[in-house]
């Protein structure tokens, strides 16, 4: 199935927590998106690899995510080798996006900043023909996105451009919230308390996106990181959203 968006992230959440508003963006335009999570997130301290799998599932649905793989990288100690480089060729070109949405170049969990160079370095990678992968025993075409762009999570990094995501904002707060097991519930049975589980967690979600909304003078906005410049066809473009 060829994809217009790919988005990736380390966990299960990831793309939820950073992305979603965007995806479903395109999502609400009829494009394709898919979702690869690169572990199954089995080092975190509350719920388990089975639920993770139960609440990504959910959340691709409220999405209207096409695809979503996990790639069974290992939690906390993947590592940047020629097995998982080649795990995210194999997918980018079973699908063949447009557009790689990936995690944050440096975070507050160390996962993030690996995976956005594997992430970055299979793009490139997954473009050259003597490069040879195959699925389900048929041999792949090489195949390279024509952009990688880095979404922000934890910690506040300056967005190169910010999407507009008022409309999309509340399926992707949805969405977070099919983690029930990672964030604020009140029928938490004695689960650990951990950062991202406070009641003030979701709260700061919305404020994030509210405080980047603000600068593009829209409602809600999505923040992401070019690591190469963005070309324009004419000044135009640059004329939605208008700036309050």
């Amino acid at each position: 199935m060829k994809i217009h968006v790919m988005a990736i992230g380390a966990h299960p959440d990831d793309v939820e927590l950073g992305c979603a508003g965007t995806l479903y963006n395109h999502v609400r335009k009829g494009q394709q998106v898919a979702i690869v999570d690169l572990t199954e997130g089995e080092l975190g301290s509350r719920g388990t690899i089975d639920t993770r799998y139960a609440e990504a599932a959910a959340a691709s649905k409220v999405l209207g995510i096409a695809q979503r793989h996990n790639l069974q990288m290992e939690d906390g100690f993947f590592q940047h080798s020629r097995e998982n480089v080649l795990k995210l060729v194999q997918v980018i070109r079973l699908h063949q996006p447009d557009i790689i949405l990936a995690n944050a170049p440096s975070d507050r969990h160390p996962d993030h900043g690996r995976a956005a160079t594997l992430i970055r370095d299979a793009a490139f990678l997954s473009g050259l023909i003597k490069i040879e992968t195959a699925w389900e025993g048929q041999p792949q075409a090489a195949w390279r996105p024509k952009r990688v762009f880095h979404y922000i999570q934890d910690r506040f990094l300056e967005p190169s451009f910010i999407v507009d995501v008022t409309e999309s904002m509340e399926a992707k707060m949805e969405s977070v919230k099919c983690y029930g097991t990672q964030f604020f519930s009140k029928d938490d049975d004695g689960a650990p308390v951990t950062y991202i589980s406070s009641e003030k967690f979701l709260d700061k979600i919305k404020e994030r996106a509210a405080l980047l909304g603000k600068r593009i003078g829209t409602t809600y906005g999505e923040g992401f990181i070019s690591e190469t410049n963005l070309g324009i066809a004419d000044l135009d473009q640059l004329l939605y959203p208008e700036i309050a």
